[in-house]
């Protein structure tokens, strides 16, 4: 899917073909046609604009004559049994003396944010807007790991009344979801740091025109950008440390429990196979003690209640049951 936009006066419009120059063209999961065209109308490689569509394509910057390509990790959230999960993809934005192309395997919230931003998006701003992104995407991680951070918090409730597998499971995916989440941050902030260290305007000033012009304010924004990241990398690292112990304890807790029940079944075993070895012994058919006593019966009866009843006693005061 293509969609074409165009910033006319302050207001972010939607076109509907590829004609003009200062175009925002999003790329959303594109066919080999759509590829095709953007590239034979932009003059953008092919292979720039097939790298984010693959979902292990790491974050990078590259660069030519006339063309950058960046590659960051976006947060998006996924369903998967009755469970709602988080991973990322890849998102390309590649800069062009013309045009600004990005390309992405969904869509996105991000996108929606661009579009519906209260702040000026001008595609002419190449610099400008690609900050935007990188803002936007900050922001976007943040309010995820809140939500996992209260997601977790219910989970932890739910298990501290009653010990199911779907929550240990949906559990289980929220710290995939962390893991997946510290790594392209981390990733993240390596592609921006890399862009405040060189300021890519001076790196390829001869030789593309300066398509990134990196002026006071923007290293401002750029700086309040690798600021929120590095607060997000905290934010999950720390959630995916205490959401480890977490597990841990309640495997501990699971292992415990599982440890109690099997020395109350022991215990059980042991009293009533006393009964069982005392009417084994009288049931034998060979001449035997108190077989001529009238109240045989019920003396064996009672000897044996009252073994069972020692044994108990001793093995409750063990802690056994």
């Amino acid at each position: 899917m293509i969609r074409v936009y165009q910033t006319v006066g302050e207001e972010l419009v939607q076109l509907q073909d590829l004609e003009g120059k200062n175009l925002w063209i999003c790329l959303i999961a594109p066919t080999e046609e759509e590829i095709a065209e953007v590239s034979r109308k932009t003059g953008i490689e092919g292979e720039y604009l097939q790298h984010p569509l693959d979902d292990e394509e790491r974050p990078r910057i590259e660069f030519n004559a006339d063309q950058i390509l960046f590659i960051i990790k976006i947060p998006v959230e996924k369903k998967r049994r009755n469970c709602i999960f988080h991973d990322t993809i890849p998102l390309g934005i590649i800069i062009t003396r013309e045009h600004i192309v990005t390309v992405c395997l969904e869509d996105t919230p991000l996108f929606s944010e661009l579009i519906n931003s209260p702040d000026p998006i001008y595609t002419f701003k190449r610099t400008r807007f690609l900050l935007q992104v990188l803002v936007k995407t900050a922001a976007l991680y943040l309010r995820y790991l809140r939500q996992i951070d209260k997601r977790s918090s219910e989970l932890q409730q739910n298990l501290s009344h009653a010990m199911k597998n779907e929550e240990l499971l949906h559990l289980l995916e929220v710290q995939k979801s962390l893991v997946y989440f510290t790594t392209s941050l981390k990733a993240n902030g390596i592609v921006m740091e890399k862009l405040l260290r060189t300021h890519l305007a001076k790196t390829t000033a001869d030789s593309a025109d300066r398509l990134i012009k990196m002026r006071p304010d923007d290293e401002d924004l750029l700086e309040d950008v690798i600021t929120e990241n590095k607060q997000a990398i905290e934010m999950s690292t720390t959630y995916s440390v205490i959401l480890t112990e977490t597990m841990d304890a309640f495997a501990s807790l699971i292992s415990n429990n599982l440890n109690m029940v099997m020395k109350f079944l022991t215990s059980v075993t042991i009293v009533l196979s006393l009964p069982t070895i005392i009417t084994g012994f009288f049931g034998m058919n060979v001449h035997l003690p108190l077989q001529g006593w009238p109240h045989a019966y019920l003396g064996i009866l009672g000897t044996t209640a009252g073994l069972c009843g020692l044994v108990t006693y001793i093995l409750a005061r063990k802690h056994m049951f």
